[in-house]
């Protein structure tokens, strides 16, 4: 957790004259939100790690974005870009993930120690709207992108297992090339059938079009994701966002763009799989709930559980051919890539509740109702069919870094082009101001 603030502190000790570190806000807790920006240009880059709280690749991304601009003799065009680099949006829930930050990375580990906070407490989304924005980390980031107005601003994204995509607000021509290039370069499957972006328009191989938000029930939010967001709120700036997803587990099936031989059959397992797995938890936390309540910060990890156990029935009948009333929305045209990416969603969402649970019985102290050598059991058995079943391998950080990096600089690179507005320049102060514990990779 300190590692990224000391980094990016020693980075401006190292370059006074071209880096500064400036605080443009606090977390609920009291935790410093930091700004690193390099350079002089009039036009602004935005760049946002830790927007999740189990997405940590971000962090890494944005000191070797920053050590990357320093090191190379910047000319022409990109002479007037300043890179505003926000080290983390949710540095009290990176917190909370650092039980499996220092290895071993293994799917046991990761899901174990796994938090991501509830829908209505992830500073990316506006549920009510820009002006109605509660959390203080998401006014910060609105406010910093009014100040800067940037022609482009990039989402710092990781898939748990899966591959690589990227999501726009509005086309990049070119970017789905550059993707695929730096894709197979790293070792980087892409994913070419997204569960986020199931019904959404696709711009090219494993890039997507976020569609224009829309106000939306909480389940049609978790699950399809188009509603008001900072992804949208500098649109009126002329800002393009990008929204980069990088995988820690990569599963090589999610690249399979051919189409599959019985669909039916693979929807109707998955979605009977989902269901039983959702009942079967839902009657451990039933069992659970009583003994936990009372365990600090319960609401925070309950929350997402409730999310989860929430949406994942309808998801199950959505998916599944045979619960078909005409009223549901059709699944598109799908290939084994999608059915791969079905798979995984729904073993990731139970794998989640399992862990959260499994998180707040171990805070319990105690397990009077006699639940973690099921959820043990139930965690072991889904992870080794990510594992055996899908071929999940894990990525080193280098790499998933190094992948976001390259979509990063490709993305600014290509807006510039197309960028419709000037940014403001610079910031009214500046300085080297010590850093406070940030999460870090």
């Amino acid at each position: 957790m300190d590692e990224l603030g000391a980094h990016a502190a020693a980075l401006v000790a190292r370059h006074p004259g071209d880096a500064r570190l400036r605080r443009v806000g606090t977390s609920r807790a009291g935790t410093p939100l930091w700004l690193l920006s390099v350079g002089h240009g009039s036009r602004h880059a935005l760049v946002v790690a830790g927007p999740h709280a189990n997405e940590p690749v971000g962090g890494a991304t944005v000191l070797r974005l920053a050590e990357r601009v320093l090191a190379a003799p910047v000319t022409g065009e990109a002479a007037d870009i300043t890179w505003n680099l926000l080290l983390c949006l949710d540095p009290d829930g990176s917190r909370r993930n650092e039980g499996w930050l220092t290895g071993p990375y293994t799917l046991g580990a990761y899901f174990r120690n796994f938090f991501r906070p509830g829908f209505l407490e992830q500073p990316e989304w506006l549920p009510d709207g820009a002006e109605a924005a509660a959390l203080p980390e998401t006014r910060a980031l609105l406010d910093l992108q009014d100040e800067l107005r940037p022609f482009v601003q990039c989402s710092l994204h990781g898939v748990d297992v899966g591959g690589g995509f990227v999501e726009l607000t509005r086309d990049l021509p070119g970017l789905a090339q550059r993707l695929a290039h730096t894709a197979a370069r790293l070792g980087i499957p892409r994913e070419l059938g997204a569960y986020d972006s199931l019904y959404w328009p696709r711009l090219g191989p494993a890039v997507y079009r976020i569609p224009a938000p829309r106000r939306r029930d909480l389940a049609a939010a978790i699950t399809e994701a188009a509603v008001e967001s900072t992804w949208f709120h500098p649109d009126r700036h002329g800002t393009l966002t990008a929204v980069v997803e990088a995988p820690m587990w990569g599963v090589a099936a999610v690249g399979d763009g051919s189409a599959p031989t019985d669909p039916e059959a693979v929807l109707r397992a998955v979605s009977r799989a989902l269901r039983d797995d959702t009942r079967h938890l839902a009657r451990l936390l039933a069992r659970a709930r009583p003994h936990v309540a009372g365990v600090p910060g319960a609401d925070r990890l309950l929350a997402p559980v409730d999310d989860y156990l929430l949406v994942c029935p309808g998801l199950a009948d959505a998916w599944d051919p045979d619960t078909d009333d005409g009223t549901a929305r059709a699944l598109p045209p799908l290939t084994n890539a999608h059915l791969a990416a079905l798979r995984i969603a729904g073993r990731r969402l139970v794998l989640r509740t399992a862990g959260l649970i499994h998180r707040l019985v171990r805070a319990a102290g105690d397990d009077p109702a006699g639940v973690l050598p099921d959820l043990d059991r139930l965690i072991d058995e889904w992870c080794a069919d990510y594992r055996d079943g899908l071929g999940a391998r894990w990525i080193p950080v280098a790499r998933q870094s190094e992948y976001q990096t390259r979509m990063v600089l490709a993305a600014c690179r290509l807006a510039g082009r197309q960028a419709r507005a000037c940014s403001r320049s610079g910031e009214a102060t500046w300085g080297p101001g010590a850093a406070v514990p940030i999460h870090g990779e």
